[in-house]
């Protein structure tokens, strides 16, 4: 996987509150073991007024044509929460999601994202609101973000964040779990080959 640095992109405001996996991805198309093909599955019950898919929602953010490719998602308090499932980040990230930035964010979901190569950033809720202001009001607004410096810039405000080392080092590397575990290769190796026959 590639790694992430600075990106200076567009933004969706989406401040609601406990948005949850089913609501970024119902169960129903909880059916392949890839990372490709949910972003049109991404918000179905919001973004969709039939079971199908065929019908945009008018008046959900997400289908306001100003926001059209957008990579960063302004969301609301304890946003990824209910199940630990993965696919709702493979979803954000196949929808074109590589930011985004949250008061809070439930932890497995934020462990997902953090695997999945997408930023998680914690700003204060009234800074994030702010943002979204801008953004409502000029929806073409570029926000830079920053990982190295781990800071977001919008107009002449930049705002400063905290994140892990080793989430932040991963990120930047472009490493998920796997290639993480792929490290220990020669001690894996080493280990197996001490295992006595009997229990193999």
């Amino acid at each position: 996987m590639s790694g992430f640095s600075v990106l200076s992109a567009k933004a969706i405001p989406f401040l609601k509150a406990n948005v949850d996996t089913d609501q970024l991805l119902p169960k129903q198309f909880l059916t392949g073991v890839t990372r490709t093909g949910y972003g049109k599955h991404l918000f179905h019950d919001w973004r969709y007024t039939d079971a199908q898919g065929t019908q945009l929602a008018a008046d959900f953010v997400f289908n306001k044509p100003q926001y059209k490719g957008a990579q960063i998602l302004l969301a609301g308090e304890n946003f990824g929460c209910g199940s630990s499932r993965e696919h709702a980040p493979w979803a954000l990230a196949d929808y074109g999601f590589h930011v985004i930035i949250a008061p809070s964010f439930a932890d497995i979901f934020y462990a997902n994202c953090i695997n999945n190569l997408i930023v998680p950033i914690v700003l204060n809720k009234d800074d994030i609101k702010y943002v979204a202001q801008m953004v409502e009001a000029k929806s073409d607004t570029q926000i830079r973000v920053d990982l190295p410096a781990q800071s977001v810039t919008v107009c002449d405000k930049t705002y400063l964040f905290s994140i892990e080392e080793h989430h932040k080092k991963n990120l930047i590397s472009g490493r998920d779990m796997i290639d993480q575990s792929l490290e220990f290769t020669p001690l894996i190796v080493k280990h197996e080959n001490n295992i006595q026959s009997w229990l193999v």
